[in-house]
């Protein structure tokens, strides 16, 4: 095993140990911390092994983090509501 699949694994088991631990912020203060070091995981394992990897450990990710990304997602249909079009 690689040492990008190692450290992708190794994410995952310390994301499900934040998880478990009581938090009085509902885990934001983890859930930054795992996307700053998440996302170079997620360049390093597809650099080695290919964008479908790649995507698979980014969607293994989304999946633990899902808070944000909906957060994220939300954040985004509101931007893209108050866009206003060069005609305007």
């Amino acid at each position: 095993m690689s040492l990008s699949l190692i450290l992708a694994c190794f994410w995952f088991v310390i994301a499900n140990i934040l998880a478990m631990t009581p938090s009085k912020d509902s885990h934001w203060r983890s859930a930054y911390l795992l996307i700053a070091v998440g996302i170079p995981i997620v360049g390093f394992v597809t650099a080695q092994h290919g964008p479908w990897l790649g995507l698979l450990v980014l969607a293994g990710g989304c999946s633990v983090l899902r808070w944000p990304v909906v957060y994220f997602v939300r954040w985004l249909r509101r931007g893209a509501g108050r866009v206003k079009g060069p005609a305007e």
